[in-house]
């Protein structure tokens, strides 16, 4: 018997309903805020994301899923913005409509120590907006992925936010930083030490008590932006008190990837636990156009991670089922006429479905209630002498005899009710 790779997560028909629902109100959600789905791959150049991600970061270094073919080097993508902005310079989507958004749900992929919340096949919904500058562009993204959150009926988390600034800002963040954590090197751990030189800003993402010690000695503030962004970043926090949307400015927030520049943001819940709180983040970058090729021009996006939507909603997946209506069926001539009545059920859009089985009737309504089935059905030879069934209401505990001519009506009305 095989098992599933670790790190992999089968997601099985009664808890699939859940993610249905997630993609569904998202897909709703995005249609009203005029953004449009995009499918990128799931292999790419390897070499797409070296470039994009910094080869010092984490992804890069440790996490990537390489694939060698002969002289070629493909990777899974390991998130899903460097796709996407590939996908818009290749296909020539900056000459056609300079400014567009897209939205994406699917999988990625990243080589690391499975944990809670952390998986190595993991799914993210997210958006990006690529062709524009402006601080309000930050706003709506960032209102955006407030307004999914409450969708899901998700509460308890917070919304922490900072700008990193131009490139000449990043390179004064980073050598305030340097500044503040040269003379105490020794103490930090051997990972942090590696990132002192190859990426500082990791550090303060560091979940390493002692390194945490550290960093929150370190009064960073703002005064490394420049006057363009500073100005930016209050517009952008003005849009935000506007829609009275609260959020924390958290100057030791900077997010671990080369491309993220100016605004950057994080929503944080608590019941994911401390090494994991992220439900997800995103921020802009206003580089990575060019760097890959296209033309100078701004970009945002975000993306949360399913799976940890999925633990901080505490929605038990089970429990989310359809009202599906279950025919039961006494005898041979029953179980004929069944085929029909459930053809005429499924014709008129009633989800419908019946015991394959042959099962007692105890055992039938058993199996009923555990598919958890709003009505179950029974025909048998009194019913087919009527030429009606009966009709269970699961959750009323009442039942009455329906004329199969009526019978689609009858449902549809319940439904309604």
């Amino acid at each position: 018997m095989f098992n599933r790779v670790p790190g992999t997560k089968d997601i099985l028909p009664d808890q699939v309903r859940w993610w249905q629902d997630i993609e569904r109100t998202s897909r709703k959600i995005f249609s009203i805020h005029n953004y449009q789905e995009i499918r990128p791959p799931l292999i790419e150049d390897a070499a797409l994301f070296t470039r994009s991600l910094g080869e010092a970061t984490e992804i890069v270094q440790k996490q990537m899923f390489i694939i060698k073919r002969e002289e070629d080097l493909y990777a899974l993508r390991p998130e899903g913005t460097a796709s996407i902005v590939r996908a818009y310079l290749e296909n020539n989507l900056d000459k056609t409509g300079s400014f567009v958004k897209f939205y994406y749900m699917g999988p990625m992929f990243r080589a690391e120590r499975p944990q809670k919340g952390r998986l190595r096949q993991f799914h993210h919904i997210g958006v990006e907006a690529i062709g524009s500058k402006e601080p309000e562009i930050d706003v709506e993204v960032i209102a955006l992925a407030d307004t999914l959150l409450k969708a899901y009926s998700i509460q308890g988390y917070s919304i922490l936010i900072n700008s990193l600034g131009c490139p000449k800002d990043k390179k004064e963040l980073t050598r305030i930083l340097r500044d503040n954590l040269k003379d105490k090197l020794e103490q930090l751990c051997p990972d942090c030490q590696a990132r002192f030189d190859k990426n500082v800003f990791r550090i303060l993402d560091c979940k390493n008590e002692s390194c945490q010690n550290i960093v929150s000695q370190i009064n960073i503030g703002n005064t490394y932006l420049c006057p363009d962004c500073a100005v930016h970043f209050q517009r952008v926090k003005a849009g935000l008190d506007s829609l009275g949307i609260k959020y924390e400015t958290s100057p030791k927030l900077v997010r671990g990837l080369d491309y993220y520049t100016r605004t950057v943001f994080e929503f944080k819940h608590g019941q994911l636990g401390l090494q994991q709180d992220a439900l997800g983040a995103g921020g802009r970058y206003d580089a990575l156009v060019k760097e890959l090729g296209g033309p100078e021009t701004g970009a945002i996006g975000f993306a949360f991670g399913v799976e940890r939507l999925n633990l901080a909603a505490g929605t038990p997946e089970a429990a989310l089922k359809d009202n599906l209506v279950y025919l039961v069926t006494l005898g041979e001539q029953a179980r004929f006429q069944g085929l029909k009545i459930l053809a005429d059920l499924r014709q008129a859009g009633i989800k419908a479905d019946t015991d394959y089985e042959n099962k007692s009737l105890k055992a039938a309504m058993r199996k009923a209630n555990d598919l958890g089935a709003g009505f179950v059905l029974i025909l048998g030879d009194d019913e087919l002498k009527d030429n009606a069934v009966m009709v269970k209401d699961m959750k009323n505990s009442t039942q009455e005899k329906v004329p199969l001519d009526k019978l689609g009506d009858y449902l549809a009305n319940k439904g309604k009710s």
